[in-house]
């Protein structure tokens, strides 16, 4: 049983490839790096949010279709400069009824309980970059639901080369967090935490 369940995915991507083995084309390799100006790759650039919901779990919930540019140069990564678009309108969530509530409009008289109906893009743009091996602390200036303030990411480099559409993309992971309160999104803290935890995977194409 062992041995068929070695050899089983070993003959599906064969079916697929028409026998050859075909290499992983992205690399956690530094030297793939060509440097210059690279544009966000909205289709695999996401920004994962989570809250505690309640004390009882966690609840988290996605913004993709993010565009921007990084521009980097491998000899001074520390230059390196990023500014990206988050369309706030295009949040998700695994509940239609939750996703409706975050783009709720407002009660008469009444700011809204999240975002609203219309929300602009949210924005972030970096200022400093620290570099340590293949990490970096990403500062820069958030804007979000009208409010602009600072915010620190943990970066990581996560790989790089040709990608099946021939061009050179590079990819990153990043963490962060955001007190929501800060940005005029404080409705019913704290039995939905004010913390908001970010998990980022950034990619960008050359």
């Amino acid at each position: 049983m062992r041995l068929k369940h070695a050899i089983l995915p070993a003959l599906l991507l064969a079916g697929v490839t028409g026998g050859l083995v075909v290499a992983q084309p992205g690399k956690p390799d530094p030297a793939a790096i060509t440097g210059g100006t690279y544009t966000a790759d909205a289709g695999h650039t996401l920004v994962k949010w989570e809250v505690d919901h309640l004390g009882f779990t966690p609840y988290f919930g996605l913004f993709g279709d993010i565009s921007g540019t990084l521009q980097f140069d491998p000899k001074n990564p520390a230059a390196a400069k990023v500014d990206v678009t988050i369309p706030v309108a295009k949040v998700t969530t695994a509940s239609a009824g939750l996703t409706a509530h975050l783009l709720k409009p407002a009660a008469e008289g009444k700011a809204p309980d999240f975002f609203g109906p219309s929300p602009a893009d949210a924005k972030f743009v970096s200022t400093a970059v620290a570099v340590n091996g293949q990490s970096a602390t990403i500062t820069g200036n958030l804007t979000l639901n009208g409010v602009t303030k600072p915010v620190t990411l943990a970066a990581k480099f996560y790989g790089a080369g040709k990608g099946m559409n021939g061009k050179e993309n590079i990819g990153f992971t990043a963490t962060g967090a955001i007190k929501r309160s800060e940005f005029g999104v404080g409705y019913i803290v704290p039995m939905v935490s004010d913390q908001v935890k970010l998990e980022i995977v950034a990619a960008f194409v050359k």
